[in-house]
């Protein structure tokens, strides 16, 4: 379920960046409105690009450490702790079997 939610979370804010058409709309459209040449309208599109890309990195780190808070409130076990509690368990039973094996006297 978390992590249907992050996957969700994740999704959306990919989707804001700019898609490749979309970007060369824009190209375009700077060429037309503001006389710039292909290579300034390329440089401008890239500094766009990269800061869109900071931003999504540093959103999806943001959703991430609320989805994990969401988590800690609502006393959701982590993949982690679950995985050490199996293998706990395990071994407990393995204690016990052979406790129990051992002849008593």
């Amino acid at each position: 379920m978390i992590e249907l939610f992050e996957k969700t979370v994740l999704t959306a804010v990919g989707a804001m960046t700019l898609t490749q058409k979309k970007a060369e709309e824009l190209i375009q459209e700077l060429r037309e409105k503001l006389d710039i040449s292909e290579e300034e309208g390329k440089a401008f599109l890239q500094k766009v690009q990269e800061a869109a890309n900071k931003n999504r990195e540093k959103m999806q780190e943001q959703a991430r450490e609320e989805v994990k808070k969401a988590c800690e409130r609502m006393g959701v076990v982590t993949t982690d702790e679950f995985d050490r509690l199996k293998k706990k368990v395990a071994s407990l039973e393995r204690k016990l079997k052979q406790g129990s094996a051992a002849p008593q006297t």
